[in-house]
Parts: C-alpha cells; sequence; structure tokens
C-alpha cells in the first residue's frame, strides 16, 4: 500500500502528458519517415541521371 494517496489531478496530468508524448512521437516518425523518403528518392534520381549520360 502507498504511503499517500494520489490525488486526482496526478492520474489527469499523467494522461496529458501520455497523450503528448505519443504525439510527439508520432510527429517525430512522420519527420524521420519524409527525411528517409525524400533521401532515398533523390539517390535514385541522381544514379538514374547518372545511368543516362
Amino acid at each position: 500500500m502507498a504511503i499517500h494517496k494520489d490525488h486526482e489531478i496526478h492520474h489527469r496530468r499523467f494522461g496529458r502528458n501520455l497523450g503528448l508524448a505519443l504525439v510527439l512521437g508520432a510527429f517525430v516518425v512522420l519527420l524521420m519517415g519524409l527525411t528517409v523518403v525524400k533521401v532515398t528518392s533523390e539517390g535514385r534520381a541522381l544514379a538514374a541521371q547518372e545511368a543516362n549520360q
């Protein structure tokens, strides 16, 4: 048993923090995905351009 009982505000704050962490994590994943797609597409375009020369 806990020494003291958590107040309701702690539970709400934890829920908000968890939601914010998930949103920020999704944003980071989105940016990383866009970066990978941009870098790989530029690599393919460069390889195609070199093959045509």
